[in-house]
This record gives C-alpha cells, sequence and structure tokens, in this order.
C-alpha cells in the first residue's frame, strides 16, 4: 500500500522541482552555438535597390549590430524608436535584414518611422537567415571587427539592455 502512493508522490515532486526550474528560466536567453564563431556570411538584395547587394564581408573591421525585424512584429515597432537613438545618438552601425515580409510595407515603414540602418538586406523567403539560427523577430547580433558574433539577443532592444549588456560590450570591442 505504501509503494503504491510513494510512486505518485515521487512523480508528483519531480514534475514539481521541473516546473520550479522552467519558470526561473528567461525566455529571452536562447542559447545560440553561433556566439565565439565566424558569423555566417550576409548576403542579401537590398531593400531599397534590389540589384545591389547587402554584403557582411564589407564591414569587417568594424564593429556592428544585426537586427531582423519585420513590419508584421509588434515587438520591431517598439523597438525601433530605440534603434533610431542609438545610430543617431549612440554611432552604431547597424544592418537590418527585413525578414519575411513585403518589400513596399518594409520600405514605407522605414519612410514614416526612419531608417537607423546603413544597409537593410530584403530576405523574404529566410534564405539567408535560417543560418544565423534566427527564431523569431526581433533578433539582435553584436558583430566584432572579425567578423565573429559576441552577442545574440532575442527580443526589442530597450534601455536597460543597451545599458548592462549591449552599449558595454561594444565599448570593449571598439577598444580591442
Amino acid at each position: 500500500m505504501k509503494v503504491r502512493f510513494l510512486i505518485p508522490l515521487g512523480i508528483f515532486l519531480l514534475m514539481t522541482v521541473l516546473l520550479g526550474i522552467g519558470l526561473t528560466l528567461n525566455p529571452r536567453d536562447v542559447p545560440s552555438v553561433l556566439i565565439g564563431q565566424k558569423a555566417p556570411k550576409l548576403l542579401l538584395p537590398d531593400l531599397f535597390e534590389p540589384n545591389k547587394m547587402v554584403n557582411s564581408e564589407s564591414l569587417l573591421g568594424k564593429v556592428w549590430l544585426l537586427n531582423i525585424w519585420g513590419t508584421w512584429c509588434p515587438e520591431c515597432w517598439r523597438e525601433h524608436e530605440f534603434l533610431n537613438y542609438i545610430a543617431s545618438e549612440e554611432g552604431v552601425q547597424m544592418v537590418g535584414v527585413n525578414w519575411r515580409d513585403d518589400a513596399e510595407a518594409a520600405k514605407k515603414f522605414l519612410k514614416d518611422k526612419g531608417n537607423p540602418f546603413i544597409a537593410v538586406g530584403f530576405d523574404p523567403e529566410s534564405v539567408a537567415i535560417m543560418d544565423w539560427g534566427v527564431y523569431g523577430a526581433p533578433e539582435t547580433f553584436v558583430i566584432d571587427k572579425k567578423g565573429v558574433i559576441r552577442k545574440k539577443h532575442t527580443g526589442p532592444l530597450y534601455d536597460s539592455v543597451w545599458e548592462k549588456d549591449l552599449r558595454p560590450l561594444i565599448k570593449q570591442l571598439e577598444a580591442e
């Protein structure tokens, strides 16, 4: 009789512990096997000039951010004003990738809301972005001068994330 009682109790306790562990995890902290690795080559048509290519190799020697976004993404709308701020006030170079979107909607969005990007690649079919391990939008990568991914942030960028995580890292990488 006691054994029949202990098995369900043991299962219940195990499930409670696993649930407790799961609740302490941050869903935005999605690990990436690409951290510390050379960034996959990014070669996409330019959103504004489709005959021109956005090529990540042209950014070697610079610290830059890659921001994955789409007009269909509410969080991308929320972070966009902050992206404009860090581009204009902090001088951060950013390349945007408009992902799974309509080109005309993306152009209108950037015209209306401001364009923080030095270049915008257009990837409606996820041709290039899958190599980066992107799960959704927005996602932002910090790339160092050697073309190595140093950080991945899943979700929108806000002041708190910028001040705590990204700005210090970018300053450090620029000093190297």
